[in-house]
């Protein structure tokens, strides 16, 4: 086959890197990809965005099946695109899509089909959000989110009123995430542990990936700003088996069960943001594709082949053959830009990289990186993912930041504590 990856991320980076591996991939395009794509394939200078010029391209290479990474191309239609020229393409198409697209109309979903999540309202002016939020309807802390794609920076926990405000003002009057703030969600606010819960779809069976835990405040000790994620462990300690087969059959499959029959047939990759709150497990976001980082240490611990997975969901059949994964965990340490999930400068030099790669076990896939010259320079706000696979949690980590410690750019930050205290538990 000859298979095409969409995006430019870690994320994207991962997925290369296993489908890669399969003997069913003959040659590997990523467009746009990144410095850390070169050696798995060819880099093609396209935009994710520019789905025409993308099914252009795959119609002109003959690509066999393509992977999309990223959610916007999915919001903008590039599935129905691609499938209007006969071309195989794994993804949702933009009606299932928009279970990502816009917060609201999730939530307005799972209140029609009865899928737990937390009370909300929604407001589309900056008066009527401050009327919601002074009724008194949500005691602090409540919570604030963009309607539309933010990247995972949209979301506000508010625990006064004047940081509700200024949530407002900066999601709807200062429009600090464009379009995506024209709405607001205010909901309740959730406690518990929150893990990712990603499984592959072909519209009627759901194949679960295993469990994973990102880790999306900015600051060690679960503080700061929400970001696109800083890290992540798999498996998640805190999903056992039972709430595993609680959380497929009473939100994943009803999810996917009520999409099909609202004639938004849903092919790709399910992912739900769960709070496990004493009262059991509440959705707190649907993503419509692979996670990042999550997708990181899924992939270390995959052990089929995920061409051959995808391929079972576009013929319909995604439970065709079992799934196998390594018993050992895998973790993954996000490198940020200093100033993410805000303003942050870029072109600061990279070192260490190709010395933290040669760590044995370490693996580090590429996020916002990009090469001028001979030198690896910053490009993103989150920059690299550095990774590892060991036979203790404990040990994944401290190898993961065996190999942090060999990287250095100016304004480097990220947590000093994933995967810390979280002690070692089956899990599926």
């Amino acid at each position: 086959m000859q298979i095409l990856v969409i995006g430019s991320g870690a994320r994207e980076h991962a997925l290369a890197w296993k489908i890669s591996q399969s003997p069913l991939c003959r040659k590997l395009y990523c467009a746009p990809g990144n410095p850390g794509t070169m050696s798995l394939g060819e880099n093609v200078p396209l935009n994710p965005a520019d789905i025409e010029r993308l099914a252009d391209f795959a119609q002109t290479k003959r690509i066999d099946l393509t992977v999309v990474g990223p959610e916007m191309p999915l919001a903008l239609g590039i599935v129905d695109e691609f499938e209007k020229r006969r071309l195989r393409i794994f993804g949702p198409n933009k009606k299932a899509a928009e279970i990502e697209e816009s917060k609201v109309f999730a939530k307005q979903f799972m209140t029609r089909h009865n899928i737990p999540t937390a009370r909300y309202r929604a407001a589309s002016s900056p008066p009527r959000a401050r009327e919601i939020i002074k009724s008194g309807e949500f005691s602090f802390p409540l919570v604030v989110k963009a309607d539309g794609l933010a990247a995972g920076k949209g979301v506000f926990i508010c625990r006064a009123p004047d940081k509700a405000d200024e949530a407002v003002q900066r999601i709807m009057v200062e429009k600090e995430f464009g379009d995506a703030g024209a709405r607001v969600l205010v909901e309740e606010f959730l406690t518990g542990k929150e893990v990712s819960f990603i499984a592959l779809t072909d519209g009627i069976k759901v194949r679960p990936l295993v469990s994973v835990m990102d880790h999306k405040a900015l600051l060690d000790g679960d503080q700061g700003p929400n970001t696109g994620g800083m890290g992540a462990i798999s498996p998640s300690p805190f999903l056992d088996k039972n709430l595993f087969a609680e959380v497929m059959d009473g939100i994943l499959i009803p999810t996917v069960t009520r999409l099909l029959e609202e004639g938004r047939k849903f092919r790709g990759v399910i992912y739900c943001g769960l709070m496990l709150t004493e009262k059991g497990p509440k959705v707190l976001e649907y993503n419509c594709r692979f996670g990042d980082p999550e997708t990181q240490p899924q992939m270390l611990r995959l052990k089929s082949d995920l061409v051959e997975i995808i391929s079972d969901a576009l013929e319909d059949n995604v439970l065709a053959r079992g799934m196998e994964w390594t018993g050992r965990p895998a973790g993954c340490v996000v490198l940020a830009s200093g100033g993410y999930p805000g303003a942050y400068e870029k072109k600061k030099w990279i070192q260490g990289v190709d010395d933290a790669a040669r760590l044995s076990g370490v693996t580090v896939f590429h996020a916002g990186t990009k090469l001028e010259g001979d030198r690896l320079l910053t490009g993103g706000g989150r920059v690299l993912a550095v990774c590892a696979s060991e036979e203790t949690l404990a040990d994944t980590m401290r190898r993961i930041y065996s190999g942090v410690q060999l990287i250095s750019f100016e304004g480097m930050h990220y947590r000093k504590d994933i995967g810390a205290g979280l002690g070692e538990k089956e899990s599926p």
